[in-house]
């Protein structure tokens, strides 16, 4: 073999050995290979060596023969059967010596006892019987156990190196739906599931979509592991056991068979359901599969059919627009949208409504049908019954009248009972993508519309009453995408200098996706920040979106994505581990990750990482070096103690001598040199007034070995100005000698993040919106405010890697 650029041995997979292999078992009228079968696919795989092995059908018992051919003092029986995976849980699993008469004992029980262990586990375990043995209990789960059972499978007994904690390797592939094939990694054996539940984020194990991730890349992220770190002998009182050459083969192996047999692979024999190894074991150097399982399945050559995307355009920049469903004598969804979009500043020549027997509502023109219409919508919005929605979707592709449609209506597949209406629904948009120009795209069913100020149009169906408007011009530089409108209005309620660009809301995805919308997002110039809320995923969509976001962030846009409808990890139950251990959100958060997004934990947190990526997107980060500073000590200290979480770090800075003397000047002017240590963080005393606090952050920030600054603004302290004029004398936030003056002067001459902390109650509001008007992030509490940051630096850090 030739060596890899990465240093290693280059790899030689035999796809057509292990073609064969499923083929044989297909022909055998399964979906699934024998533990034995497995080890011959890893050894065509290019991984380590598996251990030898030897078939004693049901029936047969072993020979000597069969004893001799396996290497070593002792032998490992193992229950072979296509419905049996946990063997080890129903006695399925012996080691003893290799001497004849007790390996025929061994076998003889093994077949005897297994069917009535394995009934009685099932019983207690019922989420994890197979589909084969679903409803079966007791005796008559035994006997069919007892009928599946293929023999006994003889295995070489492989001593391990090492028996301390952390000595076994998960490695699998298994296809999802949203990502494609996905590879899991991490710290294996039998208890592989109560690790993942039990350790942090990303320290059990680790997961990645194939198509995004190569085997030194996959390498990277496993190395962040506890088990890397007990492999490779880090931790104290271990050896390392396994060379980073050969793990990166492992993956590299996994990750090119998972291509290969993949869904999205359109040449692709068969498609691998699932593939587990737990564990791998290691013995002088050898990586060696103990336990083996492996799902397949026939290709469906389904693949979504593409939607022309280019429409997104007429969709968010519409020269005109038509109506349906707006009431003429009453306030509908369809006559709000009807107001917001004319509000908006759209011009009422270019909109039509379609409805018969009226002329003009609200001074728009009304047409009685589609086939009235004079000219074809950029945009036509569908704000009737659901009912309705099929029929009309057939009319508006039948006669041309739209290049893309929004689908206001619920009842399209989110609710129990409207699957076969979103069936139809979906049917109709697919048979128009397959002729002629596509027809047009949908947006919904289910949103709540969008907003798009580039394109001077507001179809949100909410009361603009209801919404407050931002009392200075706010940025307009990001984009948030989100599967539930009432995300969507909640954050600008809540945050209307924020106010995004474009707010579009996907609702159900009948046609366009995600997916779809951030790949559209990452090519407008006038797009910074790219914000994402989901629920759910379409087929593959989950791939496409990172995709999409790997492209965006390496065009030097920031991507923030919160991922709703968690599970417990561990909650689904599968043949094997991959999928208990790797649940739907660990594989997604990862995914999502992987390709170069910012992961928000919880709402707040999404919220807290938007304003940063809004507001410091001009700024430099060099990297994770913190300067905090306050006039209330239990800030300071608090500062520094939120410095750590379970996907992010900062270091306290260290200043340099340059700094020190400044600020030890700054104080003594102050008169404050008696109270106040120059140290990090700094404690600078209730009695430091505005421009102390303002001058500190800005020499703070122009230190080299400073990468951002949390300067806490004491609203309280009487020798602030933080009030706005007429509440307290001499008080005012316009004053030029106020820390909401002084501060914003400083933050916008300096490249570095500055953030202020004002906690207070309501009375403080004003001073935090002056602040942020002027580009300084403000938070109201000040660990929050080091953690929001700590979390976007990171980002902010690892993103940099992937644009170079």
């Amino acid at each position: 073999m030739k060596p890899a650029k990465d240093g290693t041995m280059a790899l030689q997979i035999h796809f057509d050995r292990i073609t064969d292999c499923f083929q044989k078992a297909l022909e055998d009228g399964r979906n699934a290979l024998y533990e034995h079968e497995t080890y011959a696919l890893l050894k065509n795989s290019g991984a380590e060596t598996p251990p030898m092995t030897r078939l004693i059908p049901k029936g047969d018992v072993p020979s000597q023969a069969d004893l001799d051919a396996i290497p070593g003092e002792k032998i490992v029986l193992k229950i072979v059967s296509p419905t049996i995976f946990h063997k080890t849980d129903v006695g399925g699993v012996k080691v003893l010596e290799k001497d004849l008469n007790k390996t025929r004992s061994a076998c003889r029980r093994m077949l005897d006892e297994v069917p009535a262990k394995y009934a009685d586990w099932i019983g207690k375990n019922p989420q994890f019987a197979p589909e084969a043995h679903q409803g079966l209990m007791g005796e008559d789960l035994a006997r069919a156990a007892s009928a599946d059972i293929v023999g006994v499978l003889l295995c070489q007994f492989m001593p391990p190196d090492s028996q301390a904690f952390g000595n076994e390797l998960l490695v699998s592939i298994r296809r999802t739906q949203e990502f494609g094939m996905v590879i899991t990694a991490g710290l294996g054996g039998t208890d592989t599931e109560i690790y993942a539940q039990r350790f942090r984020k990303g320290q059990a194990v680790v997961s990645a979509s194939t198509e995004m991730a190569g085997g030194e890349s996959f390498f990277n992220l496993f190395r962040q592991t506890i088990a890397y770190k007990k492999l490779a002998g880090v931790s104290r009182g271990q050896e390392r056991i396994v060379s980073d050459g050969q793990l990166i083969e492992c993956f590299s192996s996994f990750i090119l068979m998972g291509n290969h047999y993949s869904p999205n692979n359109p040449d692709a024999p068969f498609v691998i359901e699932e593939l587990e190894v737990n564990p791998f074991a290691f013995t002088d150097y050898l990586m060696t599969p103990l336990d083996g399982i492996c799902r397949f399945s026939l290709p469906e050559n389904s693949l979504p059919v593409p939607r022309p995307v280019g429409k997104i355009h007429n969709l968010l920049h519409p020269k005109n627009i038509a109506i349906i469903g707006v009431s003429s004598t009453g306030e509908n969804f369809g006559r709000i949208i009807l107001r917001n979009i004319i509000a908006g500043g759209f011009n009422k020549d270019d909109i039509v409504i379609v409805k018969p027997n009226c002329g003009v509502i609200d001074g728009v023109k009304c047409v009685p049908t589609l086939e009235a219409m004079e000219q074809k919508a950029n945009l036509f919005i569908m704000a009737v019954g659901a009912d309705q929605v099929p029929d009309l979707i057939e009319r508006i592709i039948e006669f041309d009248c739209a290049q893309s449609v929004m689908l206001i209506p619920g009842g399209l597949g989110e609710k129990q009972g409207s699957e076969q209406r979103a069936q139809e629904v979906g049917e109709k948009i697919n048979t128009a993508h397959m002729q002629g120009d596509g027809g047009p795209v949908f947006l919904g069913g289910n949103c709540m519309g969008l907003v798009s100020y580039p394109g001077t149009c507001d179809t949100f169906f909410i009361p603009r009453e209801k919404l407050e408007k931002p009392k200075s011009p706010p940025l307009r530089n990001a984009a948030l995408i989100s599967q539930s409108g009432a995300f969507i209005i909640t954050r600008l309620s809540k945050q209307p200098l924020l106010e995004p660009a474009y707010m579009v809301s996907i609702g159900n995805q009948n046609d366009l996706t995600a997916g779809d919308m951030v790949r559209y997002m990452k090519d407008l110039e006038h797009v910074r920040v790219i914000a994402v809320y989901m629920e759910g995923f379409n087929e593959l969509d989950g791939l496409a979106l990172c995709r999409a976001v790997r492209e965006a962030v390496q065009q030097g846009k920031d991507v923030l994505f919160y991922k709703a409808g968690r599970t417990p990890e561990g909650k689904i139950a599968t043949s094997g581990h991959t999928a208990s251990v790797a649940g739907d959100y660990m594989v997604c958060e990862s995914c999502v990750h992987q390709a170069g997004a910012m992961v928000a934990d919880n709402f707040s947190q999404f919220e807290n990482l938007y304003k940063l990526a809004v507001l410091l997107c001009d700024k430099k980060v060099y990297g994770n070096r913190l300067a905090a500073v306050s006039g209330a000590g239990f800030e300071a200290v608090g500062m520094a103690d939120s410095i750590q979480g379970d996907d992010y770090a900062m270091k306290m800075a260290a200043f340099e001598d340059s700094t020190i003397q400044s600020l030890e000047k700054l104080i003594k002017d102050n008169g404050l040199d008696a109270l106040v240590d120059v140290k990090n963080p700094m404690d600078i005393n209730p009695a430091a007034n505005d421009r102390l606090h303002a001058e500190t952050a800005r020499i703070l920030a122009e230190d080299n070995n400073v990468d951002g600054v949390v300067v806490g603004l004491d609203p309280l302290s009487p020798a602030m100005q933080t009030l706005p004029a007429g509440l307290r004398e001499g008080e005012s936030l316009a004053s030029p000698e106020g820390v909401a003056t002084l501060l914003s002067e400083a933050a916008k001459s300096l490249e570095k993040p500055v953030l202020g902390v004002i906690d207070g109650g309501g009375l403080f509001d004003p001073m935090a919106q002056k602040l942020e008007e002027n580009g300084v992030p403000v938070f109201r509490s000040a660990d929050a405010a080091v953690a929001a940051l700590a979390k976007y630096m990171n980002y902010r850090l690892r993103v940099d890697k992937l644009k170079s």
